[in-house]
């Protein structure tokens, strides 16, 4: 059984004052997410992601179409006992303590006494929650209210989560223990379905992907698969570097840039062979930090794809 289907899922607003007209938000989204994968729901802002998350929470409605959640139609209430969801930008009454709001959050879904305090105490522990746990929300930074979301939607220990832009707002290691959480779920058999603009949160974490552009699914599929993130050039960096293999290095290199410490970021081009480089450095005496290939990101190809596509119509007949 699918985790989540959509078949012709679509969603349009009336947009304009004097004279509203419709403009389709989500254009006939047909998707499926397999039982226990983590899948990256990806696109520019704008593209449709929100949309759809709300449409499968029922926060809205579709205009066409249909959605299910665990084999049962959007909105089962069985279902809901089984599902997590954080929102964007995630509101909570913000004179309440991130205690006393996952308290209330769990007492919703059935727990009692004991049962309550142990489960909150758990789920703030694993979202990196500590004594702040006991301030009040207003005192929170917004990566701070993003772990209190997310505690939030897993406190019912659930069988698929909707995290919908999960890594906003968050510091460096807000995002890595946000990576390690959804890796956590996974290996318990939850399914995480989660929408992102970022391409490196997608290959981190994803079993597979869809991408969106203006509304609708433009790929789907493992990332290796759907879309090649060619090799646009070679990125170097090396420290000790004397100055004379700097100089020898002018005409292979399409750029040096001389950074703090005494190090240099070297760019090659695509065609750029970067082994030749390295025995140069290396025989120099310079000390190699690191050898990345720089591809083109996820918005280079969106740019791609968008411009192939014939413009859009945001009106209906």
């Amino acid at each position: 059984m699918a985790a989540i289907e959509t078949e012709g899922l679509s969603k349009d607003f009336l947009v304009g004052f004097w004279r509203p007209r419709p403009y389709r938000a989500l254009d006939a989204l047909t998707l499926t997410v397999n039982d226990g994968e983590v899948f990256g729901f990806l696109g520019p802002n704008g593209a449709g992601k929100s949309t759809t998350l709300k449409l499968l929470m029922q926060l809205i409605f579709p205009s066409s179409g249909q959605a299910r959640i665990l084999g049962k139609p959007v909105g089962d209430v069985q279902v809901r006992q089984r599902i997590g969801f954080l929102a964007e930008n995630p509101y909570f009454y913000d004179y309440l303590t991130a205690e006393e709001v996952l308290s209330y959050f769990a007492r919703l879904f059935g727990y009692r006494g004991t049962a309550v305090t142990a489960r909150v105490s758990a789920v703030l522990d694993e979202v990196g929650i500590g004594g702040e746990r006991r301030m009040r929300l207003r005192q929170f930074s917004k990566g701070m209210l993003q772990r209190v979301g997310l505690a939030q939607a897993i406190i019912n220990d659930p069988e698929i989560v909707f995290l919908d832009e999960p890594m906003s707002g968050l510091d460096p290691l807000g995002r890595r223990q946000v990576r390690d959480l959804i890796l956590r779920l996974k290996a318990r058999g939850c399914t995480v379905f989660f929408s992102s603009h970022i391409l490196s949160d997608a290959e981190a974490l994803c079993s597979r992907v869809a991408i969106m552009a203006q509304g609708r699914l433009v790929a789907s599929g493992p990332l290796s698969d759907i879309a090649h993130f060619d090799v646009k050039g070679w990125e170097i960096i090396a420290s000790n570097v004397p100055p004379s293999t700097i100089a020898g290095l002018q005409q292979q290199a399409r750029s040096i840039t001389a950074l703090a410490d005494g190090r240099y970021m070297i760019e090659l081009a695509a065609d750029g062979v970067p082994e030749r480089v390295l025995v140069e450095l290396v025989d120099a005496g310079a000390k190699i930090a690191s050898l990345l290939p720089v591809r083109e990101t996820l918005e280079d190809y969106f740019i791609r794809t968008v411009q192939a596509a014939s413009p859009r119509q945001t009106g209906m007949a």
